[in-house]
């Protein structure tokens, strides 16, 4: 697979034998994130875990993954493709051995952190495969197969050792790899930790420092190196860079619809994990539905009208979930759910081609790890937010709730799920500790829906934002646009 082929030629059987391998790895990466999002209750009861370091669980596998993401075009340089596939689904099944023979929290969270590592570059991996190893005229077809599986669960990472500085005649930016890592680890960690001590602490806003220096610095010493860790010059192509914000906002809406319909269904539905997973299943479904109308529109239309009628479509699905009642299940949550599937496929594969299209052969490594690594930010800092809007706005919308109570508001009794004719008037002063117990039960669940759905509508505004930023894309190449038809 060392093949930089953008020949007209079509990809041999061996070629795409290869590629559907690869794309297969990745999905298995991908799968790994959504069983440990849905089984998270389980793997707590099975290893005694502390509910509040249940986040690490995840948290410790993003660190390592964004860090990973950026050096996949250095790694394919080094390694070459193939060798940098093998080696990420060697050491990925390793650690997710290692997770799975995981007897404490510590274990896991190492085997966690090395399996993030590995799971960081398999997608922008497959990404680069599509640009350099089939002619323009099938690309559509290879990044339509990578983002179906792309997208049917969320996402990534690997790292190779010391060796590398011995083995080639250059030298590796060792003060830059520590500087990238610090930027993201600790941008990581103050996300996670954020919604927890608040967005002003002395903790949160010191880790920000930290990766914003961290970060500047890495920027600085990377564009003055003739062999830079990781190739940033393609962030001065316009359309490169707008794709990048367009992966950065998909990532927000992604991951954080991803994330808020297990909460809702375990903690307000009361559903358990295979239940969660036959609901949200829907996603999927419409996904794979669309990828034969997305092949298709894709060879034949504007990229940019495909993403602006994706993230438009995905903006109304993520919209529609913010209606949502302390009663809403399978029904309600259907068809904002098939508008997400269909508008994902829209929302990921135009802007893969016009961020990564056009680029020189040797640029496409490098360019597809930033590339998705700007949608792992986004999922990151979308998840902090989101966490930041439940946890944040309960105790108000609590608060609000016992006081309209009290004094009889029949609207919020019906809201919080009170018996009919139970308020009458205001409520009187000597009611007994357990009805206060069963109601204050019931008020804390209507607030979390209240504030779930405060989350969808600011997802819902991300992607919206997404629709106006398409508007600063250049139309793409006439001659890319020929060749990929």
């Amino acid at each position: 697979m060392n093949v930089s082929a953008t020949e007209e030629a079509p990809a041999s059987i061996g070629i795409w034998a290869g590629f559907a391998a690869m794309a297969l790895g990745m999905f298995m990466a991908i799968l790994d994130i959504q069983i440990v999002v849905t089984s998270l209750p389980n793997i707590q009861a099975a290893l005694d875990i502390e509910p509040e370091q249940m986040s690490w669980v995840q948290t410790a596998y993003l660190i390592a993954e964004v860090i990973a993401i950026p050096l996949t075009g250095l790694l394919t340089r080094v390694l070459t493709m193939r060798g940098l596939f093998v080696a990420a689904i060697l050491l990925f099944s390793a650690a997710s051995l290692g997770c799975a023979a995981s007897s404490g929290f510590a274990s896991l969270i190492a085997w966690r952190v090395v399996q993030g590592f590995a799971g960081g570059v398999l997608i922008p991996s497959v990404f680069t495969a599509v640009f350099l190893l089939f002619p323009p005229r099938q690309q559509t077809v290879a990044t339509t197969l990578a983002g179906v599986l792309a997208v049917l669960a969320p996402t990534v990472g690997p790292l190779a050792g010391g060796w590398l500085t011995e083995t080639y005649s250059w030298r590796i930016d060792i003060v830059g790899l520590v500087l990238m890592a610090l930027a993201l680890a600790s941008l990581e960690i103050a996300l996670k930790e954020a919604p927890q001590y608040g967005w002003g602490s002395g903790l949160v806003l010191g880790l920000l420092v930290l990766s914003a220096a961290s970060l500047a610095t890495f920027v600085r010493r990377t564009l003055g190196r003739e062999t830079p860790l990781v190739d940033l010059s393609a962030l001065a192509d316009r359309n490169f860079a707008i794709s990048c914000v367009l992966s950065f906002l998909l990532g927000i809406g992604l991951y954080g619809s991803v994330y808020l319909m297990p909460v809702f269904l375990g903690f307000v539905r009361g559903h358990d994990s295979l239940e969660i997973g036959t609901i949200m299943l829907v996603t999927g479904l419409a996904q794979l539905a669309t990828a034969p109308l997305a092949v298709q529109l894709e060879r034949r239309l504007d990229a940019r009208l495909l993403t602006a009628a994706g993230f438009a479509l995905f903006a109304m699905g993520l919209g529609l979930s913010a209606f949502q009642t302390r009663l809403s299940d399978y029904d309600d949550m259907f068809w904002p759910q098939v508008l997400r599937g269909v508008a994902i496929m829209f929302c990921l594969l135009p802007p893969t081609r016009l961020a990564l299209g056009h680029l020189a052969p040797e640029r496409v490594a490098d360019a597809s790890g930033l590339f998705n690594l700007m949608r792992n930010l986004g999922g990151a800092i979308g998840l902090a937010l989101i966490d930041t809007v439940i946890y944040g706005r309960s105790p108000a919308h609590v608060e609000r709730m016992v006081a309209d109570l009290k004094m009889g508001d029949i609207v919020t009794g019906r809201r919080v799920g009170l018996p009919e004719g139970s308020l009458t008037g205001a409520v009187p002063l000597n009611v007994d500790p357990e009805t206060v117990a069963l109601v204050r039960a019931l008020v804390e669940k209507a607030a979390l829906v209240t504030s779930i759905n405060e989350a969808w509508a600011m997802l819902a505004a991300f992607s919206t934002l997404a629709v106006l930023g398409v508007a600063f894309l250049k139309p793409e190449p006439e001659a890319a646009k020929a060749r990929s038809r």
